[in-house]
């Protein structure tokens, strides 16, 4: 792998012993290399790559990390948000697909993805989306974004078959859409 991961990419690595400094003992006992995890956003003084593991139930999530020369795959958010991708995902029927598919009628002025357990679901097609399964989106923003084309985005947002939820992507931290726009400020 080349690019450097960035956070909520999916990578798989090269073996189950890439996992590193993970203390939770079910990780061992389900998780394989076969299955994904999660870039973080953490650092460490090792230059490591920080993720987090998945496991069978909603409160199974654990913290770790790898070396980057173990990443022998990866998935970003926005790869999941290809139309035709999702038209012929196992869950187009599920509302945070059709919710995904509602966003990809419009050309919006930044890249954007689905992160959470659509994106996971989407990356794996295991199914791990339910009827009340929400819909985790994140906006790249590497430059200042225009606040109507946010209103607009939000808007289109609660319109959609399914809760969803926008984190946008800075180059200085990340931070929930929904009260940006609501407080006019927010936290990274």
């Amino acid at each position: 792998m080349s690019a450097t991961p960035r956070p909520h990419d999916l990578v798989w690595l090269n073996h189950a012993s890439a996992l590193e400094d993970i203390a939770e003992p079910w990780v061992a006992q389900q998780w394989r290399a076969a299955l994904p995890v999660v870039v973080r956003r953490d650092v460490d003084d090792q230059a490591r790559v920080p993720v987090g593991v998945r496991g069978m139930k909603r409160e199974q999530r654990a913290a770790g990390w790898v070396q980057a020369r173990n990443i022998v795959r990866s998935v970003t958010p926005e790869m999941l948000v290809d139309r035709e991708v999702l038209l012929h995902s196992p869950f187009v029927s599920q509302p945070p697909v059709q919710g995904a598919i509602a966003l990809t009628l419009h050309r919006w002025p930044w890249g954007w993805g689905v992160t959470g357990s659509t994106g996971y679901a989407l990356a794996t097609e295991i199914p791990v989306l339910h009827a009340a399964s929400d819909l985790d989106l994140l906006i790249r923003a590497p430059q200042p974004l225009d606040r109507e084309a946010l209103l607009e985005w939000q808007t289109r947002v609660a319109q959609l078959p399914c809760r969803a939820d926008t984190q946008v992507e800075t180059p200085y931290g990340a931070f929930a859409l929904n009260e940006w726009l609501r407080d006019g400020r927010a936290l990274l």
